[in-house]
């Protein structure tokens, strides 16, 4: 990290190495005090430093040698090596909201644009509209880094960066500042947290290459490729080793970006995120995107790197965008605040498929990315027979490491199977396998969605397939095979379908929040890439919900372009109430892979709809008087809330006690006992002065009555406001979480709003 990082108070303090063993028993703490109510950072630096020689007995030395980062922009608080005792010290400060561990969190991780619905090469224009000022919205990138030769960072044509734009580009390792341009207008980047938790590594992030950057340049690949995804360039042949070949472009082309690399070998770490949360406040981003996030479940929201910092970023007007994260099981969402638009992964209408053929004559499909073919047809083998030393055919099934014999798999195609959820990498075994002296592999996976990039001529297959090629081996005395390489396919399924691997809900943390909140593209995305890793590609295609939140990124910058002035709320709302719950043939939406219904624990509203987002008609929009009272409504206390938010604010005078109430663009009521009410406002931002009227339709869940008071709304002019009550009565016998919708109409503008439900047995001491 730069110098910035050794500064504290103004002082360089050299720390010999008889002062650091002090620290060896020592963990990195993030300390959280809330929202910033002064414009003095020396003050708040003095008073953070008071803080930590408190506990270091009065060691001024100590107390330098221990801090990592303070935070004063958006924020307060800092980071710093404690230990146990002295962290429970700090948080029983008086003006200390929380102190949590440094966590780690990890990544989430074009025709899909065309696919979605916007056209055009660099203006993305909507019809309608123009979303030429897009050139004055700037989108904050907290990931790994940018690979800033990429044409995708080109800044041709492009006016001077804005005037309000007080960020930095930040020299380091092979990056310096004529690397930003009119295009990438900021770079910084984080190590302090990350070097706290490996202090042993050599900034390996890719294994194979060992190679990485102490500076914003991206030697992952991620943090480029979601960048490119938002915000890329138009590139006129964009293709991953001759695949998807064509033109391809970002969301917002002509937004400005600015990206705060926090994302090493090892993950992000929570004191380095919130540093990054922290300065793009200050440098004066529009938008912040993070395609990462924890593990599930996920802890209190102000116990949350991610929570803490959207929370003063949205609070600011800046809109906070973050995937659910790719865990896939039932309550598996993540990022969960109310305050973040939080991003499920879909299909797209193209798929990458490789063609293979039986010895009988049969011919079948898999998902790959191999361009790689046999040249003949090969003997096809089930890797069970192929078992090596002391592992058993069981284990050798899989494919396993040093699980197969040289002798058995020479010149043959392999049939492997891969763990249902497993973490193992699908490449790994497609390596093993040419490693033992096979050339070809089939696959057998639940998860047949996500093409792979294998090493040897591949293909993923469904258990139903994979049992009908092992019948055939075992029913055939010389079985063969051979496999093609792949190609791009379009249309040959229904999209979008929700990816298995997208995590799901109900929330974990507050069931009366919908989460995910939108669906977006996420599988198989064609994007920038970092040429320092691997193959030197300048492309590729990746998989993820990582993938999916960009494609909602540069639409909220495309609608900040249009509605400069509406508040982050006004923009999710805009986003999920104009969303799809149909695939393209107008039939609803599936999950991948067992094909079943989706609901709103999967896509939230639905899938993006870019071309009606821009005039919604009617949006749900909240306030920070709002996020207030629904701290209020899940426990916090007036101490901790005049901490965070830094005002007089107490939960006597909140307009709503129950999080159920807050004006979301969706309704949970996951506890109905008998019979229970929400509020809920809409503000009109149509284009008419005129008198306007709206119709409430209803698609009651199953076994729940639902009213709504009044059905009609009346609005004479923009931005007026008028509220309804839906009460929802239980009429039928519990039968878990149960759906349906409310619209709001006019003409053929649809205003649509998930409803979800779990009835539960009546209780005589309950008021529910």
């Amino acid at each position: 990290m730069g110098s910035s990082i050794n500064i504290f108070l103004g002082l360089l303090i050299y720390v010999s190495v008889a002062h650091t063993t002090i620290f060896t028993s020592a963990k990195v703490y993030v300390v959280y005090m809330g929202g910033n109510d002064s414009d003095d950072p020396d003050e708040i630096l003095t008073k953070n430093h008071q803080m930590l020689v408190s506990v270091h007995s009065g060691s001024v030395e100590e107390a330098h040698a221990s801090h990592l980062y303070s935070y004063k922009h958006g924020f307060r608080g800092f980071a710093a090596k404690l230990t146990e005792d002295q962290a429970l010290q700090i948080a029983k400060m008086p003006e200390v909201v929380s102190v949590f561990e440094n966590k780690r969190r990890s990544l989430h991780t074009t025709h899909s644009w065309d696919f979605i619905g916007l056209v055009g090469e660099e203006t993305m224009e909507i019809p309608g509209f123009s979303t030429k000022d897009q050139v004055n919205v700037i989108i904050g990138f907290i990931d790994t880094g940018i690979w800033p030769e990429s044409e995708s960072f080109s800044d041709a044509d492009m006016p001077p960066v804005p005037a309000g734009w007080k960020g930095k580009c930040q020299s380091g390792e092979e990056f310096n500042i004529t690397h930003c341009n009119r295009k990438l207008i900021g770079a910084r980047y984080y190590l302090s947290g990350y070097e706290a938790e490996n202090q042993n590594s050599q900034y390996d992030d890719d294994p194979k290459n060992k190679k990485s950057f102490r500076s914003p340049r991206d030697s992952n690949g991620h943090g480029t490729h979601t960048a490119s995804t938002a915000a890329g360039r138009y590139v006129t042949d964009m293709n991953y080793k001759g695949l998807a070949r064509g033109g391809a472009r970002g969301g917002a082309p002509m937004a400005r970006v600015a990206v705060y690399k926090t994302c090493w070998d090892s993950g992000c770490y929570d004191a380095d995120l919130l540093a990054a949360f922290d300065d793009a406040v200050r440098d004066g981003v529009h938008i912040v995107s993070l395609s990462l996030g924890p593990d599930a479940p996920q802890g209190d929201y102000f116990s949350d790197a991610i929570s803490i910092g959207s929370f003063h970023a949205v609070s600011r007007g800046i809109s906070v965008v973050s995937s659910v994260g790719n865990e896939g099981g039932k309550g598996s969402a993540t990022n969960l605040a109310p305050w973040i638009i939080t991003v499920a992964a879909t299909s797209i209408d193209r798929e990458f498929t490789a063609n293979f053929e039986m010895g009988n004559g049969v011919k079948l499909k898999g998902e790959s990315l191999s361009v790689l073919q046999m040249e003949a047809p090969a003997r096809i083998i089930s890797a069970s027979i192929a078992n090596a030393g002391y592992f058993t055919p069981y284990q050798s099934s899989y494919c396993l490491e040093s699980s197969l014999n040289y002798t058995k798999t020479r010149g043959k195609v392999l049939l492997c199977r891969h763990a249902e959820r497993s973490s193992e990498s699908k490449v790994r075994k497609s390596e093993i396998v040419k490693a033992a002296g096979g050339i070809g592999m089939i696959l057998v996976d639940e998860n047949v969605d996500v093409a792979i990039p294998f090493v040897i001529p591949a293909a993923i297959v469904g258990k139903k397939v994979g049992n009908r090629i092992l019948s055939y081996i075992n029913k055939t005395r010389k079985p063969s095979s051979r496999i093609y390489s792949s190609e791009a396919v379009l249309g040959s399924q229904a999209a979008p379908r929700v990816a298995s691997f997208s995590s799901k809900g109900p929330n974990g943390l507050t069931p009366e929040i919908l989460k995910p909140d939108v669906a977006a593209p996420g599988l198989n995305i064609l994007a920038a890439w970092s040429p320092a890793i691997g193959q030197k590609l300048k492309y590729n295609i990746l998989s993820g919900t990582s993938m999916a939140c960009p494609h909602v990124t540069g639409i909220v910058a495309l609608i900040k372009a249009v509605h400069p002035t509406w508040s982050p709320s006004a923009i999710k709302s805009a986003i999920m109430t104009t969303a799809s719950i149909f695939d393209k043939t107008g039939k609803p939406m599936r999950v991948d892979p067992e094909g079943r219904k989706a609901n709103p624990f999967d896509y939230g509203s639905g899938f993006i709809n870019p071309t009606m987002v821009l005039n919604p008609g009617l949006v749900y929009d909240s306030t920070s008087m709002d996020h207030k009272a629904f701290l209020c409504s899940i426990g916090y206390d007036q101490k901790s809330l005049r901490l965070i938010t830094r005002d007089n604010t107490t939960c006597e005078d909140q307009p709503f006690s129950t999080p159920s109430n807050l004006n979301y663009p969706s309704i949970v009521i996951p506890y109905l006992k008998s019979n229970f009410s929400v509020t809920r406002t809409l503000t009109y931002v149509g284009n008419s002065d005129k008198k306007t009227v709206w119709t409430s339709v209803v698609a009651p869940p199953r076994g729940v009555e639902v009213d709504i008071v009044p059905r009609r709304l009346v609005f004479s002019g923009y931005g007026q406001k008028m509220n309804f009550t839906a009460t929802f009565r239980f009429s039928g016998e519990p039968r878990g979480y149960v759906f349906g919708w409310l619209q709001w109409r006019n003409g053929k503008v649809r205003v649509s709003a998930p409803l979800v439900v779990r009835a539960v047995p009546f209780d005589l001491g309950s008021g529910v």
